[in-house]
């Protein structure tokens, strides 16, 4: 409750006392017992509703910080797996993060494994077909629209396993495949007999993978804010800025940035608004997202494989 607003009743108090002592005292002692008594039950009802009115303000202002703190952000970072920039940095920010870790890549294991360590979610970056973009930026294991079911089913199921205590999977690219109704199906089977949810990423409008989750059985969890699609901690900032006006109109919020040519911005921008998103929501794992909102209950088996350089 606002100090103005405890003054001004501690004022109507006082002012009620003044009044009732200022009263002229009746000539019969009988008459002024009786006129006390009456005094002292004003003052006294007085007192309590005032007491009522302050406690109720207290809860209200309770629930609604309780409700604003209710509101969830979940932050993935795409791209680890191959010793970018700011992944160190990544990793080390002081709230709950998820990973995307890229398979079959130098530093795969170990970077799920620290995520992990750290108490970040890890969800495999799995590389899918885009419309436009050179073939080498996909990387390894690569989901294409020309392959048959069985090859899409053996892919997703090698990546899985690749990529250690996984509880998930987005897309890298694709926005070819994340509108190819057959392949999306194929690729949500296996995540689902592994015990994963996917999260579409939205790089294509049209992505029909919502759609296909909800038929499934599984939550529709989809990206919301890009953080550096331009590669600039101005935009990094800007960005931050629309994540906190998404959470004004809306409960939750996934947002997505990377490490590699904007990792050090994406980095630096994360750990400088950390403060000020805390006072709007709960930084959350993707995963406390998918059981907390759509009641998901995916038990992943996590592959805790030791990189060859560890053991």
């Amino acid at each position: 409750m606002s100090t103005r607003r405890k003054l001004h009743m501690r004022n109507i108090i006082k002012k009620v006392l003044k009044e009732s002592r200022s009263r002229k005292e009746p000539s019969y002692a009988l008459v002024h017992h009786g006129c006390s008594r009456i005094q002292k039950t004003v003052v006294l009802c007085i007192s309590v509703c005032m007491l009522l009115l302050v406690c109720r303000t207290a809860v209200a202002e309770a629930i609604g910080q309780q409700n604003e703190q209710q509101k969830k952000v979940a932050v993935i970072i795409d791209d680890l797996g191959n010793n970018m920039k700011g992944t160190k940095e990544i990793l080390n920010l002081p709230v709950k993060i998820t990973v995307a870790v890229m398979p079959f890549l130098p530093t795969t294991k170990q970077d799920a494994m620290e995520a992990h360590k750290r108490g970040h979610d890890v969800i495999v970056h799995l590389p899918m077909e885009p419309k436009q973009g050179k073939p080498e930026w996909l990387g390894p294991g690569a989901i294409k629209a020309n392959m048959t079911d069985e090859e899409v089913r053996t892919k997703v199921t090698a990546a899985i396993k690749d990529v250690p205590y996984a509880i998930g999977m987005n897309n890298h690219m694709g926005s070819k495949v994340t509108s190819d109704k057959r392949i999306m199906s194929v690729v949500l089977d296996v995540c689902k007999e592994h015990g994963l949810f996917f999260v579409d990423s939205r790089t294509n409008y049209w992505s029909v993978v919502p759609e296909l989750a909800a038929k499934k059985g599984m939550p529709p969890v989809r990206n919301d804010v890009f953080l550096d699609d331009v590669h600039t901690i101005a935009h990094v900032n800007q960005q931050l800025t629309k994540v906190v006006e998404w959470l004004a109109e809306h409960d939750t919020c996934v947002t997505i940035g990377h490490v590699g040519v904007s990792g050090m911005n994406t980095s630096s921008g994360l750990h400088s608004s950390v403060p000020k998103v805390k006072e709007h929501a709960q930084f959350v794992g993707i995963s406390d997202l998918a059981r907390d909102v759509w009641g998901w209950t995916g038990d992943p088996v996590t592959n805790i494989t030791m990189p060859s350089d560890a053991q």
